[in-house]
């Protein structure tokens, strides 16, 4: 081959190697594109806007002028406010539950569904799942009926127990947070149980083989191969549980209102009824920005210190 013609190769090599990084690029773009608009006009503005109005005492009528400006006080009353505490403590309380009755029943069940034999494991299966393939609006109208003082469950109780005196699962203040517990955990349970499932099927069986073979109890297969092998998907659980609690709005606002007497008020119904339901805007944008700096500080928090190895 001649020196005039490696050239040449070289530099037309060259050129289709510009070419095909251009086409790479302009692919890369077209699928990126979409999404960050779509991103930064649903996500990151209303962000800045909330944080923007919640410096104001504004109602969501007219132009905001400078004598609305209140600087940080629409958070000061925030802060000072007992039903705002009230309506913190009531997520803390969603989030006990599930990580001490939900998460752990749900993976105990699919440890007998997926791996154990327990009889009718595929209809249990099919049936634990249904209520999450359900709406959150269909599921509270459900049990709307069935927790009203006349409803479904009282009139069971009622005919177990001829002295039994009808209770108001929704009216009651004491007990109306156990009661919205009992319908998310209904709505959610299957939802966490099918994740182990899945978590469980990627764990090899050879292993639970060979550990028999060298004498290990069940206790001790449960406790070392697969509880270690199945915590990616148990962070996961946990972490989706506290962001669902803090969350929550749907199911509270259909069954209560965050009523009686607050005593059901979680951050995103007292969002709802003290900031927009008054038309206070300003007010309801720092309810607004500051339920988005606790998820955000809970979830860069937990994903820097226990789901580390998943992001890699």
């Amino acid at each position: 081959m001649s020196d005039i013609a490696l050239p040449l190769i070289k530099d037309t090599s060259r050129a289709d190697q510009r070419r095909n990084d251009i086409s790479k690029w302009i692919t890369i773009a077209l699928f990126l594109i979409p999404g960050m608009v779509v991103f930064l006009f649903f996500v990151l503005l209303p962000i800045a806007q909330s944080g923007y109005y919640s410096l104001y005492k504004w109602n969501g009528f007219g132009p905001i002028t400078d004598e609305m400006f209140r600087g940080l006080k629409n958070y000061r009353d925030l802060f000072d406010d007992k039903v705002f505490w009230m309506a913190v403590q009531h997520s803390f309380f969603l989030i006990a539950g599930s990580l001490v009755i939900q998460l752990p029943f749900a993976l105990g069940l699919a440890l007998l569904v997926g791996r154990g034999e327990l009889p009718g494991r595929r209809q249990l299966r099919v049936i634990l799942f249904i209520p999450y393939v359900f709406s959150e609006v269909i599921s509270a109208l459900l049990w709307l009926y069935v927790l009203n003082p006349n409803g479904l469950f009282n009139t069971i109780l009622n005919s177990l127990f001829p002295n039994y005196q009808q209770i108001g699962w929704l009216s009651n203040r004491d007990i109306v947070m156990g009661s919205i517990f009992l319908v998310l955990t209904w709505k959610y349970f299957g939802f966490h149980m099918i994740l182990y499932m899945a978590g469980l099927q990627g764990i090899s069986k050879d292993l639970d083989e060979a550990a028999r073979i060298d004498g290990a109890t069940e206790i001790q297969l449960l406790r070392y191969i697969t509880l270690p092998m199945l915590s990616p998907t148990i962070r996961l659980t946990i972490f989706l549980a506290v962001l669902g609690a803090f969350q929550q709005f749907v199911v509270v606002a259909v069954l209560t209102q965050g009523g009686p007497s607050n005593g059901s008020e979680l951050i995103a119904t007292y969002l709802n009824k003290y900031g927009i339901k008054v038309l206070k805007l300003g007010y309801g944008s720092a309810v607004a920005v500051t339920l988005f700096v606790i998820t955000l500080v809970f979830s860069l928090s937990y994903q820097r210190l226990f789901m580390r190895d998943e992001a890699k």
